[in-house]
C-alpha cells in the first residue's frame, strides 16, 4: 500500500474519548481529519471516568497530560471495603503514584471530552452527521468510502470509534459474534459532596459493589455494579434499585444515593469482547476503543485503553510512512495487549461477582491478607497495565521515573 499522501485524509467515525483523541494525535502526524458524530452535540453521555498512568502518558504524547493531572483529586488513603464498612485493603494514593509515575485522576467524561476536543480546529467535528462505512479500501490503493446524509466522504483512512455496538466493526468482521453479555449491569451517577468528608473507597458485597470517588470540582463520582438478567430496568426508577441494592451498605453510601436526582442515575448493562477479533484493521479501515475490544469495567480500562489505542495508531500512520504496514504494525501491538486486558477484566469481574456467603467469606479473607503483607501486593494487580509507557518521546521528555528508570515521556518500545 502507498504512503498516505501529504494531504491524506482520515476519517473517524465516532466523537468519543477515543475518537478525539485520534483526530488531535493524527493531526499531529500531517493528517486532515474529519470526525463524524451522530449525536446533536458533544455532550457525553455518561458521569466519570478513572484514567491511569498509563492514558496519562499517552496524553502527554499530545499535550494534554499535566492538564489531566492537574484535575487530580484524590490525596491520602483509601481502599477495599466490605457492606458494614470493614476495611478489607488499604492503599494510599502515593503509593499508587510511585510504583505507576503518576496518580489516578478521576474526571467527568463531559471534562475531558471538552478538554480533548478544544484541541480540535473548528469544524473538524461534524454532529448530528452518522457516518456509514462503505468500502474499507484495499492495499492496493483504492480509497475507503464512509457514506453521510451529507454526501459520501473518501479517505485514505478511516478510523471506527463507534464505541461498543460499532458498525464499523460489524462491516469489517460481519462474522464475528460481537460482544456478550458478561453477567453484570452498572449504575453511575455524579452529586454534591456529602457534609462529612470520606476516604475513597470501593465496596464489595455479594455479587455487587459500590465505589465514591471525589472529582476536582467538588462533586462525588459514584459506581456500582450487580450481577443481574440481561435487558433488566426498575419499574419504579434506578434510584429506588439502588436504594433496595445498596441502601443500608455503610456511609457515605446511602447519603450519596439520597442525593441523587432520579432521572440522572445512569444504568447499562456491561458487554465485553471476550472473543478477540483476528485484527483491528482491513484494508484502510481500523478499530480502536471500544470497537475493538470492549471491556468489563472491573480495572477501570476501558477508556484508558482507547486513548493508549488512538496514539499508537497516530505513531504508526504518520504521513510519509507506509500506510498498510502502520495498520498491520498497530493490529499487532494492540491486539495481545487489549485482549490480555479484557481477559483480566473478565476475571475480576467473576470474583466480584461471587454471591455464595461461603465464596464471598474467603474472597474477601484473600483480600485482608493481600492488604496486610502490603499495599504493593494490591497495586500488583495493575502492573504491566498502568506502567505502560508511548512509543515515541513527548514534551516531558528526560524525566526520571520513581525507579530511576527512562521517564514516563522518553522514547523507548510502547509495552504489549
Amino acid at each position: 500500500m502507498p504512503a498516505p499522501r501529504k494531504t491524506a485524509h482520515a476519517v473517524v467515525v465516532g466523537s468519543g474519548i477515543g475518537g478525539l483523541t485520534a483526530a488531535v494525535a493524527l493531526r499531529q502526524h500531517g493528517w486532515q481529519v474529519t470526525v463524524l458524530e451522530r449525536a446533536e452535540s458533544l455532550e457525553p453521555v455518561g458521569a466519570g471516568i478513572g484514567l491511569a498512568p498509563n492514558s496519562q502518558r499517552a496524553l502527554d504524547v499530545v499535550g494534554l497530560g499535566d492538564e489531566i493531572r492537574g484535575l487530580a483529586a484524590w490525596q491520602g488513603a483509601g481502599g477495599m471495603r466490605n457492606p458494614a464498612g470493614r476495611w478489607l485493603s488499604r492503599t494510599d494514593s502515593s503509593a499508587a503514584t510511585e510504583r505507576f509515575g503518576g496518580p489516578l485522576v478521576l474526571v467527568h467524561r463531559a471534562t475531558l471530552i471538552d478538554r480533548i476536543a478544544r484541541r480540535l480546529p473548528e469544524g473538524t467535528v461534524r454532529t448530528g452527521c452518522p457516518g456509514e462505512l462503505a468500502d474499507a479500501g484495499t492495499a492496493d490503493g483504492r480509497p475507503a468510502r464512509v457514506t453521510t446524509p451529507d454526501g459520501d466522504i473518501e479517505a485514505d483512512l478511516v478510523i471506527g470509534a463507534d464505541g461498543i455496538h460499532s458498525a464499523v466493526r460489524r462491516a469489517l468482521f460481519p462474522a464475528h459474534p460481537g460482544p456478550a453479555y458478561s453477567g453484570l449491569t452498572t449504575w453511575r451517577v455524579v452529586v454534591p459532596a456529602p457534609e462529612l468528608p470520606f476516604e475513597p473507597h470501593e465496596t464489595w458485597g455479594p455479587g455487587s459493589l459500590w465505589g465514591t470517588q471525589p472529582l476536582k470540582d467538588g462533586r462525588v463520582y459514584a459506581y456500582a455494579a450487580a450481577t443481574a438478567p440481561q435487558g433488566g430496568k426498575a419499574p419504579d426508577g434506578e434510584k429506588a434499585e439502588l436504594l433496595r441494592r445498596f441502601g443500608d451498605w455503610h456511609d457515605p453510601v446511602p447519603g450519596i444515593i439520597a442525593a441523587a436526582a432520579p432521572k440522572s442515575v445512569l444504568r447499562n448493562d456491561v458487554h465485553h469482547m471476550i472473543r478477540p477479533l483476528p485484527a483491528y484493521h482491513r484494508g484502510r479501515t481500523v478499530l480502536l476503543g471500544d470497537a475493538a475490544h470492549a471491556m468489563a469495567p472491573t480495572l477501570g480500562q476501558g477508556g484508558n485503553q482507547a486513548i493508549e489505542d488512538a496514539i499508537v495508531l497516530a505513531h504508526h500512520t504518520a504521513t510519509g510512512l507506509d500506510l498498510g504496514a502502520g495498520l498491520a504494525a498497530y493490529s499487532a501491538e494492540r491486539q495481545p495487549r487489549t485482549a490480555a486486558i479484557v481477559r483480566k477484566s473478565a476475571q475480576v469481574a467473576r470474583l466480584m461477582s461471587l454471591s455464595g456467603a461461603p465464596a464471598v467469606a474467603v474472597r474477601d479473607a484473600l483480600m485482608s491478607t493481600v492488604s496486610r503483607l502490603g499495599p504493593g501486593l494490591v497495586l500488583r494487580t495493575f502492573d504491566g497495565i498502568a506502567d505502560w509507557r508511548p512509543p515515541r518521546r513527548t514534551y516531558a521528555a528526560g524525566a526520571q521515573d520513581a525507579h530511576g528508570e527512562p521517564g514516563a515521556h522518553e522514547e523507548r518500545p510502547a509495552r504489549r
